[in-house]
């Protein structure tokens, strides 16, 4: 094994991969097959490391991504995505055969070792090497250890590197992982049961969103990606399902940021006979748990580039709660809703709120309320009362007609979730869908109409965007550091 870590191999790529090629054939002709086959371990890295004890037989595979090279004895690091671990090998144990084929290993190859555990003399867990099989040959060098991937794109577009080089996008996806595996444990311990509505639709609905569009040809019709499963899911509800949820991708054809990607990991849950305010304290208990038990409590801390802390998230409770019309006043002046639309126009000059002249005058109330408000949110709070035409699927307020009963969960200076008091009166719903879809009434879905007119309870929705919860829990800054392989041009472009 030649590369070593305290070294950067020298000779521009093509070498390099020409050398390793060479070795590839070289372990063909000792009669070693280059890429290997079933290795059956008996132990994972991170599991031997946690309860290591010495004196045991043991059978690990990992990939090799430290060597040092002592002559006859070796010492070289094996890693998987928990961990790794330290291997010693003496190649005159081994024997000259043996010897040959680990001449031929570079950083980068995976291997299965066999051999018995023990502790060096400053206390390193290692695994005596007695046996190792070549698993796969590594034809590219791994990226410097030391400087990993300096270009963004390129950590994104070939993420397998960006996991081999980067503990810390190890840690992100793996506690991502594990939180959408407690969510669905925290739901089905509430007696919610987890479904799987269409993808594909007829009419796109639940969310006013541009969709993806295709084409069935057996069917001879067109078809849209999913913005949203709202509707299929309240249909379960009129079916007499009384807690769902799904957690899966849904699907906009909308610009990309570092809050937006086209596609995203959405959970959407409903409850028959519970309103907003019982959604929002679900959602509240859930993600604190989910705080405390993959961050360590509920200070969540945002580190820049350097390790810095930038910001500290508290999600002690009780979150606060505050009406839309409060938090836009207290924005743009008490006076905010008196005055005329040409008026709040106006003011929006004065405060340096950009809007266009094609904007509804509830649009720009909601400018407003997303530059001065919610982009200057970082602790959770749930915005109540939102206007009526922002929302057309909710419940309209029983006091004030102007509003419908939702919240908003802004935390981390984005929204994290909506809650609604979902509307089931199948007139009044029409109206919403036919005001939305102005005069492209195919965008009205009459299915679910019908499926309204037999009867919905009364009931509690949300959605979660599951991307933003975990930028926030983790400290991501960007969407693209929490989706494994995010929307990009193709390479060149």
């Amino acid at each position: 094994m030649s590369e070593q870590t305290d070294a950067v191999p020298q000779g521009t790529e093509a070498e390099l991969i020409a050398v390793r090629r060479g070795k590839m054939e070289r372990l063909r002709e000792l009669g070693v097959d280059p890429f290997g086959g079933r290795f059956e371990t008996d132990r994972e890295i991170a599991g031997l490391r946690e309860g290591f004890a010495e004196g045991e037989k043991v059978r690990l595979a990992g990939r090799i991504t430290a060597h040092r090279d002592m002559g006859k004895s070796h010492f070289f690091d094996i890693a998987d995505f928990g961990g790794r671990i330290q291997c010693y090998l003496n190649t005159k144990a081994l024997g000259e055969a043996a010897s040959e084929v680990f001449a031929q290993l570079d950083l980068g190859d995976w291997v299965g070792v066999e051999g018995e555990t023990f502790n060096t003399k400053v206390g390193e867990p290692t695994v005596k090497v007695e046996a190792f099989t070549v698993l796969s040959k590594s034809l590219r060098p791994m990226p410097d250890k030391f400087h990993g991937l300096a270009d963004k794109e390129l950590r994104y577009r070939q993420r397998y590197l960006d996991l081999m080089s980067n503990e810390r996008s190890r840690e992100v996806f793996t506690t991502r992982c594990k939180i959408v595996a407690e969510i669905r444990r925290f739901l089905g311990g509430r007696g919610f049961l987890e479904v799987e509505t269409p993808m594909l639709q007829d009419v796109p609905g639940g969310a006013a969103a541009r969709p993806f569009e295709t084409f069935h040809n057996a069917l001879d019709m067109p078809l849209y990606l999913r913005i949203a499963p709202e509707l299929f899911l309240k249909r379960l509800l009129v079916g007499g399902m009384t807690k769902v949820f799904e957690l899966n991708r849904s699907f906009r054809n909308e610009g990309i940021s570092r809050r937006h990607n086209p596609e995203f990991t959405m959970l959407e849950a409903y409850w028959a006979y519970a309103d907003f305010e019982a959604m929002a304290d679900m959602v509240e208990e859930m993600v604190c748990h989910l705080a405390e038990t993959f961050c360590g409590g509920l200070q969540i801390e945002h580190r820049d580039g350097a390790g810095e802390v930038v910001r500290t998230i508290d999600l002690s409770r009780p979150w606060r709660r505050a009406s839309f019309g409060e938090l836009v006043k207290g924005a743009a002046g008490e006076d905010w809703f008196d005055l005329d639309p040409a008026g709040r126009r106006a003011r929006c000059a004065e405060l340096g709120v950009e809007i266009s002249g094609a904007m509804e005058d509830y649009e720009v109330s909601q400018q407003v309320f997303e530059k001065l408000v919610e982009e200057k949110t970082f602790d959770p709070l749930y915005v109540t009362h939102v206007p009526k035409e922002l929302v057309p699927l909710a419940k309209q307020n029983a006091d004030d007609s102007s509003v419908v009963d939702v919240y908003e969960l802004v935390i981390n200076g984005q929204e994290i979730s909506p809650g609604y008091s979902e509307l089931n009166d199948p007139e009044v719903q029409r109206q919403r869908l036919e005001h939305q879809a102005g005069e492209e009434t195919q965008k009205v879905d009459e299915e679910f109409l019908l499926a309204l007119e037999h009867g919905m309870p009364p009931a509690g929705g949300i959605g979660i965007g599951i991307d933003r919860l975990v930028m926030m829990l983790t400290g991501a800054e960007s969407i693209r550091d929490v989706v494994l392989f995010p929307q990009l041009k193709r390479s060149g472009e």
